[in-house]
């Protein structure tokens, strides 16, 4: 959310940001809302004021046996009474106004965020790795021989309907391990806190990570009105919501594996095939809680940890930068890391890592105690994917296929399953 105070001192360099995201001048309509809410709070207050100047003359009047002075204060007293209250309430209903259309307006971007209106215009930054010559044409995942019984989808269908798999045998062992591998690494190698959250949280929680109000229809939401997480960005983030922190505390660095939900609103026809589009699916998320002077070093950090995954796999990706048309409306800036698929022959996203600046930490109320003294400020929040741990499984299989329709799996590997390092065309570990 947006600090007022800034859109009212700058009002054009506003604009001109949320320009960038398509968004004309909302500056004058926000300070409208917000100049009547101020002059209905000082009406309120000066009213309160005439009641209260009121309420010690009854008194005197009382006193001096004034009794017709008497009856008109006390009658003045319960007219300015009901005025402050008449107006107190339509102070409230300004603000709530004035507050519900601030958690509508998306993040500003930074300033390096390039322009663009979709993906084809963000930037590459760097790659790493060189795709593998196959002498055969390589397929996508799901049409591998090594997954033919290990990665059901009609069965799946039947229990849930369509972006439904169950997994099975060594590709079920494989996505489990890659998961461990996953949090290990970020635990032992980047340092970070394993968490383990829940998957159902309270509205005010998707509120404070800006899953809510706008976008409700990508997620699910469960009859006694909990949702289901999106990403573990919501829990990790929102462990500092309403609460003031010591700096000595930060930066806070977790990590979460954990089942992740959406209703991949507006993907119809998208990624139908395969496993690549889910509305169940499983994440290990990084989110970083950090001091403003802290956060661009930590989205570097962040960004390094993700990709020492990809890695450590031996999987070529790209990073690259969105721009401002193709990044999500609560950060300011996103590195997505893309992997190489081999079956479709492009690279696509398997992880994003974002800086949100202090934009969520306002919604939540999260500050952080200087240690130099003064008064409390917002923190600054980042999340990233560490990796989407179905993507990964792809990405795994279709880089390490191999022409009888086996596939080689990465050494990092080897260990998580029980020393074997393939999987057979017939489906086994070997």
């Amino acid at each position: 959310m947006h600090d007022i105070r800034t859109i009212r001192d700058n009002p054009a360099a506003f604009d001109a940001a949320l320009s960038r995201r398509g968004i004309a001048g909302l500056s004058s309509q926000i300070l409208a809302i917000d100049e009547a809410r101020r002059a209905m709070i000082h009406a309120a207050e000066t009213a309160q004021a005439d009641q209260n100047k009121a309420s010690k003359e009854v008194g005197a009047a009382k006193g001096r046996g004034d009794e017709a002075e008497f009856e008109r204060l006390r009658a003045l007293v319960a007219e300015k009474k009901a005025e402050v209250a008449a107006m107190t309430e339509a102070a409230k209903g300004k603000d709530q106004e004035l507050t519900d259309l601030l958690l509508t307006i998306p993040n500003l971007p930074y300033d390096d965020v390039p322009n663009g209106a979709d993906e084809k215009d963000n930037v590459q930054i760097r790659t790493w790795g060189t795709p593998r010559e196959m002498n055969f044409k390589p397929v996508e995942h799901y049409e591998l021989k090594a997954v033919q019984g290990g990665m059901d989808f009609e069965t799946a269908a039947k229990l849930s309907g369509s972006r439904f798999v169950i997994l099975g045998g060594a590709v079920a062992r494989l996505h489990r391990a890659l998961a461990q591998f996953m949090i290990d690494t970020h635990v032992d190698h980047h340092g970070l806190t394993e968490m383990i959250t829940p998957v159902l949280v309270l509205p005010e929680m998707m509120l404070g990570t800006g899953q809510l109000p706008k976008f409700g229809e990508d997620s699910y939401q469960t009859t006694n009105g909990w949702w289901l997480i999106p990403t573990a960005e919501v829990t990790l983030t929102n462990t500092v919501n309403g609460e003031t922190v010591e700096q000595s505390t930060l930066p806070r660095r977790y990590v979460a594996h954990t089942q992740c939900f959406r209703s991949e609103a507006g993907s119809a026809g998208r990624d139908t095939a395969g496993m690549l589009r889910q509305h169940q699916f499983e994440k290990v998320e990084m989110v970083s809680i950090t001091t403003p002077d802290q956060s661009e070093a930590e989205h570097r950090r962040m960004t390094d940890c993700a990709e020492a995954i990809l890695e450590r796999l031996g999987l070529p990706y790209r990073t690259v930068v969105l721009c401002t048309g193709d990044m999500g409306a609560g950060v300011r800036r996103t590195h997505d890391l893309e992997v190489w698929l081999p079956g479709q022959n492009a690279y696509r996203e398997i992880s994003s890592v974002s800086t949100c600046g202090d934009y969520q930490a306002r919604r939540m109320n999260a500050r952080f105690k200087p240690a130099a003294g003064g008064k409390p400020e917002f923190v600054h929040t980042l999340n990233g994917s560490g990796l989407a741990v179905g993507r990964t499984l792809i990405a795994v299989l279709e880089n390490g296929q191999q022409a009888d329709g086996s596939v080689e799996l990465p050494q990092v590997l080897h260990a998580y399953l029980g020393g074997k390092s393939r999987i057979t065309a017939d489906g086994a570990l070997a």
